[in-house]
């Protein structure tokens, strides 16, 4: 069943867990989230970025994702992660998305919120849920460059203000975490979180996860996340299949054979992340 994000997130505020949200790239990452999701029996969010959508279109993503939630015995939403300008947001809201991000982090303070309260007015009119972003999370990846930043936490006096301003549904943050293969071990900046959650009363978003420990995930989970956001290491998972298929069968030539692999690689890996956030904290 194909659904809003808001419905998923309020019931995992109130309830004190997570939501998984994990980018898809192709029809075999939609099917191997989709056989996580019903291993595990959890609500799913699956989300494409700009960059994933110039190579194939929206309209593809959102068939796939559509053709799964159909399939599916669980909630399953089509979400668009970081859409960087008003057009992608809207565009994305008309060709079907069931929840749109609007990032408008690196603009100023007062043209975030601008841009923030336009994509939410037309998703609003049409029942969908926006997710913004104040702070920026670190990295480079699909496009996204946030490896200049001056200052890497949002500020929790200013999230309140925007929360309010801008009417957005849900927010993500910058404590910590970033976008792509981390180089150490990343540090979750618990007390910026926790001054955020005490002052924001809408679900918060942990962006850049891929690579950071379970146990500090289980305590952002605790201090008001109610989606965390997973991309890289489904690349990394999928890709490993595929070479593994590869090296012990040089003469394969047929996708669907390593495609199956690569499937159950990114499964495994998308079930595991979905069983610790369905646990209530």
């Amino acid at each position: 069943m194909l659904v809003t994000s808001l419905e998923l997130l309020e019931d995992a505020k109130k309830n004190h867990y997570a939501v998984g949200a994990f980018n898809v790239e192709n029809m075999e990452m939609v099917i191997a989230v989709l056989k996580a999701a019903e291993e595990t029996k959890s609500p799913v969010i699956m989300q494409t970025t700009p960059g994933t959508i110039k190579y194939a279109g929206a309209d593809f993503y959102f068939a796939n994702i559509k053709a799964a939630a159909e399939r599916a015995s669980v909630p399953v939403v089509c979400h668009l992660d970081h859409g960087n300008n008003f057009e992608i947001a809207v565009s994305a809201f008309h060709t079907g998305y069931t929840s749109i991000m609007i990032d408008g982090s690196k603009l100023s303070f007062e043209e975030n919120i601008s841009l923030t309260k336009s994509v939410v007015k037309v998703c609003h009119a049409g029942g969908v849920p926006v997710e913004a972003e104040l702070g920026r999370v670190g990295g480079k990846e699909d496009g996204l460059d946030n490896t200049k930043t001056e200052n890497p936490f949002t500020d929790p006096g200013e999230a309140a203000e925007f929360v309010e301003r801008t009417g957005c549904d849900s927010l993500a943050v910058a404590v910590g975490t970033a976008h792509g293969v981390y180089k150490g071990v990343p540090q979750i900046n618990f007390d910026v979180l926790s001054k955020i959650h005490e002052l924001v009363n809408i679900p918060l978003v942990l962006h850049g996860t891929s690579g950071v420990p379970d146990e500090q995930v289980i305590e952002c989970i605790k201090t008001g996340v109610c989606k965390v956001n997973y991309a890289t290491d489904l690349r990394i998972a999928f890709t490993r299949g595929i070479k593994e298929y590869i090296k012990n069968n040089p003469d394969a030539f047929d996708p669907k054979k390593y495609g199956v692999v690569a499937i159950e690689e990114v499964k495994k890996y998308t079930a595991q992340k979905m069983l610790l956030m369905a646990k209530k904290f």
